[in-house]
C-alpha cells in the first residue's frame, strides 16, 4: 500500500522533496529524470544505522516506486514552467495518440468572440480555438489553472530537432508586420513543406517533412498544425499566481480578466478590480505586441539531463530543524504543501507569500506587508460579496477548535519559510538556485552564477560589494558584516529595498548571525544606515555597471575571445615601456633618474627581478597553450 504524503516542497532549483507519513523521503531532481527515494528507518534500528536508499532514472523506475513517483512528478509539473513526461512512467489512460504536431494554437479574438460566455458562477474559462489548451480564472481574480495538450519527453536529439522546427515559427514582432493571411503562407515556406506524397513514409517508421493535413484549412480563426508521424500527448494542468507567471499565458488570462469586468460593470462588485492585475489587461490590450492570438505551449523537457552533475542529492534539514534554526542545506523555497494547505513563495524584485488553506480563499503578504501582516481575500457564498481580514504575525488570533483551518498556525508557519528564505538569500552561498536544465551547455553553469559588479574602500568605515543578483556585501572594521538586497535599477530615494525585501542579515565578529528588518533595526541602525547610504550614493552616480547574462555566455567564456585575450597580453609583454624602464633602473645602480616627461610616473619600489621572472614563466605557459590549442583545432 502507497504511503500518504505528509509534506511536499518544491525549491527554488525546481528539485522536489517529498515526505511521506511512515519516514520515507523522496528527492526529485529539477529536470525530473533522476530520483532518490530513502526508506524508513526501522524502529529498532541501530541509531547510527543508514538509511536505505535508491537511485535510478525517472523512466526506469521500479513498480514498487512507482506510484509515488507518479504523483511527486505531477506535483513538480503543476508549478514549473517546463514540464517532465516520461511515457513509460504515465498511464496509459492518461496518454493520447495524435497524428498532428501542435506547433502553435489560436486565442479567441475579443473583437469577435463573445466573452460573456465564458463565465460561470464566478470563475472564468477561456478556452482555445482548437480545443488544445484551458485556462480557468478564480474568483478572487488571484491565481489561475491552465490545462494543455503536450507532447510527451522526447530523447536529446528529437528535442533538438523540434526546437529546430519550432523557431522557424515568426516571433511575435514578425507576427506584427504581416497580415493574418501571410502568417501562414510564412509558416509553409518555413517549415520547406514537401508537396510529393510519399504512402509508405511512417509505415516504414521513417518520418518525413512535415505536411501539411488535407483536412485542415487556413481558416481565418484557426490552429495551424501540420501532420506528422504519430506522436503522445497527455494533458498537463498548471497553477499560477497573477503576480507571477511565464509569458505564453499573459494574453489569455487578459481575456479572462476583460471577461470578468464585463459580467460585473453593472454590479457592485467591479470595484474588487482596483487592483494590481488590472495593469495585465491593460497592458496587453495597449501593446500591440502582446496582442497575438497565436502563442505557442511549453514544451516537455527532454528524457535525459544535459547537466547531471548539477543534480543535488542531499535533503534539505529546514522541516526538521525549523526549531533549532540549524540547517546544513539552504534552498530557496517556491511551493509548499503541507496538511493540505499550499504556500507560494515569490522571489524576485517583487517579494510576495500566499497560502492557499483550500476554501477558495487565500492570504497574500507583499509590499510593505511582507513579513509583517497577511491580508485574507474570501467570497461569501451567499451574497457573494468580497471579504478582506488583515492579520497582524505578532498578534494573531488564538486557534479555534471547529475552524476549517488554523489562521495562526499556517500564517506563523509561512512567515518561519518566509524568514529561512531570506536567510537564504542573504548569504552569499550562490548556488542555492543552479538549475540544471536551465543552464547554458556552453558555460556549464557558470552564466548563472552571480559576478562581481563593483568594489569599494572607505577608509576608517569598511568594505562594501555590490554582485551581479543586486546583493551588497558591506564588511565594517569592527567585524561586522552585513548582506542585503538592493535594487540598483530603481530610485535610490526610496528607502524600501528591492521594493518589499525588508530585511538584512547581520554576522556579529563571534559569527552569530542575526535577520534585522530594516524598518526596526535597534542597535544596529549605524550599520543598516551606512550601508543604505552606500547604496543610495551608487545609485546617484549610476556608478554600477549594466550587468546582461549573454554577455558572459557569448563573450567571457567562448575560446575566441580567450585565445583573444592571451594574443593582447602578449601585446602587451613584448611593447611594455613600463618593463623597459624597470629594466633601465636596474641596469643603472648609480641612482642617476633619466630624464622623465611630465606625463610619465617613477617605477613603483617593489621587486622588478621577480616580475620580470614571472612574466616570462606567464608568457611560456601561455605559449604552450597557444601550441596545444593549435594542435588540438587540426
Amino acid at each position: 500500500e502507497m504511503e500518504a504524503e505528509s509534506l511536499m516542497v518544491l525549491y527554488g532549483d525546481e528539485s522536489v522533496e517529498v515526505h511521506y507519513a511512515g519516514g520515507s523521503r523522496l528527492l526529485l531532481s529539477p529536470c525530473g529524470c533522476e530520483y532518490l527515494y530513502e526508506a524508513a528507518l526501522p524502529a529498532a534500528a541501530h541509531p547510527l544505522q543508514p538509511a536505505e536508499t535508491t537511485r535510478q532514472r525517472v523512466a526506469f523506475v521500479v513498480s514498487a516506486y512507482r506510484e509515488q513517483l507518479l504523483r511527486a512528478l505531477d506535483f513538480r509539473n503543476r508549478f514549473s514552467a517546463r514540464p517532465y513526461l516520461p511515457s513509460r512512467v504515465i498511464p496509459p489512460e492518461r496518454k493520447k495518440i495524435l497524428f498532428s504536431d501542435i506547433l502553435e494554437i489560436r486565442w479567441p479574438d475579443p473583437a469577435v468572440a463573445d466573452l460573456t460566455r465564458c463565465i460561470d458562477n464566478g470563475s472564468v474559462k477561456i478556452s482555445s480555438v482548437d480545443g488544445y489548451a484551458h485556462l480557468y480564472l478564480s474568483e478572487l481574480q488571484q491565481e489561475f489553472t491552465v490545462e494543455f495538450l503536450c507532447k510527451v519527453s522526447q530523447s536529446s536529439a528529437a528535442s533538438l530537432r523540434s526546437s529546430q522546427k519550432n523557431s522557424n515559427y515568426q516571433t511575435g514582432d514578425q507576427y506584427e508586420k504581416s497580415s493574418k493571411n501571410s502568417v501562414a503562407e510564412m509558416s509553409l515556406k518555413q517549415m520547406r513543406i514537401e508537396n510529393k506524397k510519399n504512402e509508405h513514409g511512417c509505415a516504414e517508421g521513417k518520418c518525413r517533412e512535415p505536411t501539411k493535413a488535407k483536412d485542415q484549412k487556413d481558416r481565418d480563426g484557426g490552429p495551424l498544425f501540420y501532420t506528422n508521424c504519430s506522436s503522445e500527448y497527455t494533458w498537463v494542468t498548471q497553477h499560477w499566481s497573477v503576480s507571477s507567471y511565464p509569458e505564453e499565458w499573459k494574453y489569455p488570462l487578459s481575456l479572462a480578466l476583460m471577461c470578468y469586468n464585463l459580467h460585473t460593470v453593472k454590479n457592485v462588485m467591479k470595484t474588487c478590480e482596483k487592483n494590481s492585475h488590472t495593469s495585465i489587461e491593460a497592458d496587453v490590450l495597449i501593446d500591440p505586441k502582446t496582442h497575438v492570438t497565436v502563442s505557442r505551449l511549453p514544451t516537455a523537457l527532454p528524457l535525459s539531463c544535459r547537466a547531471p552533475h548539477l543534480h543535488r542529492w542531499t535533503f534539505c534539514d529546514f522541516f526538521q530543524n525549523q526549531d533549532t534554526e540549524k540547517y546544513s542545506c539552504h534552498q530557496l523555497i517556491q511551493i509548499v504543501w503541507c496538511h493540505g494547505v499550499f504556500y507560494r513563495f515569490i522571489h524576485g524584485r517583487t517579494n510576495i507569500t500566499e497560502i492557499y488553506p483550500g476554501d477558495n480563499s487565500f492570504f497574500k503578504s507583499e509590499g510593505a506587508f511582507l513579513g509583517n501582516y497577511f491580508v485574507h481575500y474570501a467570497i461569501q457564498k451567499g451574497t457573494k460579496k468580497r471579504e478582506e481580514k488583515m492579520y497582524s504575525v505578532n498578534s494573531l488570533p488564538p486557534d479555534v477548535p471547529g475552524n476549517p483551518y488554523p489562521i495562526s498556525s499556517i500564517i506563523t508557519q509561512a512567515t518561519k519559510i518566509l524568514q529561512y528564505c531570506y536567510k537564504t538569500k542573504l548569504s552569499l552561498t550562490h548556488n542555492y538556485y543552479l538549475c540544471c536544465w536551465k543552464m547554458v551547455p556552453e558555460t556549464d553553469g557558470r552564466e548563472m552564477l552571480p559576478v562581481s559588479l563593483y568594489e569599494k574602500v572607505i577608509p576608517s568605515i569598511g568594505r562594501l560589494v555590490v554582485y551581479s543578483d543586486h546583493k551588497v556585501h558591506a564588511a565594517f572594521w569592527d567585524g561586522m558584516t552585513l548582506n542585503m538586497v538592493w535594487d540598483f535599477s530603481s530610485s535610490g530615494s526610496k528607502i524600501q529595498v528591492n521594493e518589499g525585501v525588508g530585511w538584512c542579515k547581520l554576522t556579529t565578529p563571534d559569527g552569530v548571525q542575526r535577520l534585522i528588518q530594516i524598518s526596526h533595526p535597534g542597535i544596529y541602525e549605524r550599520y543598516i544606515r551606512t550601508a543604505i547610504e552606500w547604496c543610495r550614493s551608487l545609485n546617484e552616480r549610476k556608478e554600477i555597471p549594466e550587468y546582461t547574462a549573454h554577455s558572459v555566455t557569448e563573450e567571457n567564456w567562448s575560446a575566441d575571445a580567450e585565445l583573444e585575450k592571451i594574443q593582447r597580453f602578449n601585446f602587451l609583454l613584448d611593447n611594455n615601456s613600463v618593463l623597459e624602464g624597470t629594466c633601465a633602473a636596474k641596469s643603472n645602480p648609480s641612482g642617476i633618474t633619466v630624464g622623465k616627461t611630465e606625463n610619465e610616473s617613477e617605477p613603483e619600489e617593489i621587486s622588478e627581478g621577480c616580475i620580470l621572472e614571472a612574466l616570462e614563466k606567464t608568457s611560456e605557459v601561455i605559449q604552450d597553450i597557444e601550441s596545444l590549442l593549435a594542435a588540438s583545432g587540426k
